[in-house]
């Protein structure tokens, strides 16, 4: 009986969402940037173990986000270059000793997309807050952490303005 209740909801859920006009981001974010993206990201000399996390992260929100495929750049509707400009790291918090326990980093991006029609810059950034073990340094495991999920924050902030134009384009 419970099954039966939850399908009904979920069914009345999508026929009120459908009802209202309601379309998720990518699909507005698609219409900006096309069926098929191209990525490149330039390698930043200073820190090249961090244009990898940012590449990977990238091309997983392409497919996730934009629902696009991604293709090679003669063969894209849309070819997105990113640059790492800077990735700052800046103490929250201290325990009761002074030691530093939680830190953010903050990762920004510079993306440029570019289609047939235009060429667009977009300056990006997204922060991640963890926590280390008082009188530690960050790790490299918690600093790759914490450039991969500012990169993917980053990355949404990107979605979100490109979703935006779309809806603006729409109307």
């Amino acid at each position: 009986m419970l099954q039966h209740a939850g399908v009904v909801a979920v069914v009345v859920t999508l026929f009120l969402l459908g009802g209202c006009g309601y379309r998720p981001s990518a699909h507005y974010a698609k219409a900006v940037v096309g069926e098929t993206v191209s990525t490149n990201v330039v390698i930043s000399m200073e820190d090249p173990e961090n244009t990898v996390i940012i590449k990977d992260a990238v091309d997983a929100a392409v497919i996730m986000r934009f629902k696009a495929s991604l293709r090679p750049k003669g063969d894209a509707h849309s070819h997105l270059r990113i640059e790492l400009q800077s990735v700052t790291f800046t103490p929250l918090q201290y325990n009761t000793s002074g030691y530093v326990v939680m830190y953010r980093a903050i990762v920004y991006l510079g993306i440029t997309r570019t289609t047939d029609k235009a060429t667009r810059t977009y300056h990006v950034h997204g922060k991640h807050d963890f926590a280390i073990e008082p009188k530690a340094i960050i790790s490299d495991q918690a600093r790759y952490e914490a450039i991969e999920y500012g990169a993917a924050k980053a990355i949404d902030s990107f979605v979100a303005r490109v979703a935006a134009e779309g809806s603006q384009a729409k109307q």
